[in-house]
């Protein structure tokens, strides 16, 4: 009887069914984008520097590569990259500028921000100077240079290297001279000496936070310090996005519910004559209340299983022109998204329900 009755009003069947499918493909695609917005949305901070640094926990002293290690292995979250600095001031043709010692892997991950016109170093003679330094003494890519200073026994050094690039970030590192950290270890005489660790973990705000009391608790010489600008506008950027999505997903559901409730609406009315006709035959109000009712379940479930299907495409889509990236599946959201649209189906009926159970049958047979 259910099928027939469905068949029966196809079209407007059709409405309905249509109805509660895109419910049900907004309801799954945006709890789907909800749930991996945190991801995405912290691959993509995460290009906007590091959110955790290592620092001396005493001033004027450095830390271990055994520290580092030791703390790295407590940050919580997906390590993206760790990059470490040693500073030491120098002079290029008796004007002083500032050397860092890094490695330059790792700033290509922690850093990818930075613009580099020309090629990143791959050997110890090879360096990176920034965009002011290379203004200040007209140098270019290609252009050989003689960096000199003194080392750690007070001995005056002189070195070659040439400029492998030009660093652009519109910030203070167009003020450095970047080369291998080992290569200015040896021009200092000295080893196993950072100044700042710089970290770009895939984490929230309070994971990172438990992270950086974890290693200030264990571990020695080093302070882990949250860089709050870039971590609280992650967090603050997040919670908004969530809770758009939420709203958006509680205004679909009310709408799928209004445009099932009246067009169920609409059937009760255009069958009062055939209720009651069932009723004046011998009917109960349960048996008339469980027809309409699963036909409303009926429709739910199979808007539910097409929206299942349908809001992984459509999630999918999301991320890819938004972030660039595909999403995974949540196999938790197809039970999910098919009982809350049976759910909201069934609320949807509730009132053509409770109109269908009060036909007077005297009433409605005689025209009235």
């Amino acid at each position: 009887m259910i099928t027939g009755s469905l068949l029966r009003r196809r079209s407007r069947m059709f409405v309905a069914l249509l109805a509660v499918a895109v419910g049900a493909t907004i309801l799954s695609g945006l709890v789907t984008i909800y749930y991996d917005i945190p991801r995405q949305m912290g691959k993509e901070f995460r290009a906007y520097g590091a959110n955790l640094i290592f620092v001396p926990s005493q001033n004027g002293s450095t830390i271990s590569r055994i520290a580092v290690e030791n703390a790295s292995a407590l940050i919580h979250g997906n390590m993206l990259g760790i990059t470490p600095y040693r500073y030491e001031s120098g002079k290029i043709n008796e004007q002083p500028f500032m050397a860092a010692g890094t490695d330059m892997e790792g700033v290509k991950k922690t850093s990818p921000y930075w613009f580099v016109t020309g090629e990143w170093p791959t050997d110890d003679k090879s360096v990176l100077i920034g965009q002011k330094v290379a203004d200040l003494i007209r140098l270019s890519t290609g252009s050989v240079f003689t960096f000199s200073g003194t080392d750690s026994a007070g001995t005056t050094f002189n070195r070659d290297y040439t400029v492998s690039g030009i660093v652009q970030t519109g910030g203070s590192e167009e003020e450095f001279i970047f080369m291998s950290i080992d290569e200015l270890d040896n021009a200092m005489g000295t080893s196993n000496e950072i100044d700042v660790v710089e970290c770009s973990v895939s984490a929230g705000e309070a994971e990172l936070q438990n992270s950086a009391d974890q290693i200030n608790e264990s571990v020695d010489g080093i302070t882990a310090r949250i860089v709050r600008r870039v971590a609280e506008s992650e967090g603050t950027v997040l919670t908004k996005l969530q809770a758009l999505v939420y709203l958006v997903t509680v205004v679909v559901l009310l709408l799928t519910m209004i445009c099932v409730a009246t067009t169920m609406m609409a059937v009760v009315i255009e069958r009062r004559r055939e209720i009651g006709l069932k009723k004046a035959l011998g009917a109960s109000n349960k048996s008339i209340i469980a027809d309409f009712l699963g036909e409303g379940i009926f429709l739910g479930g199979c808007g539910g299983l097409l929206g299942s299907a349908l809001g992984f495409a459509f999630a999918q889509a999301v991320s890819m022109n938004v972030f660039g990236r595909s999403i995974s599946i949540q196999p938790l959201l197809i039970p999910i998204t098919f009982v809350v649209s049976v759910a909201v189906t069934g609320i949807a009926c509730m009132i053509p329900v409770k109109n269908a159970a009060d036909v007077d049958p005297a009433i409605v047979l005689r025209g009235e």
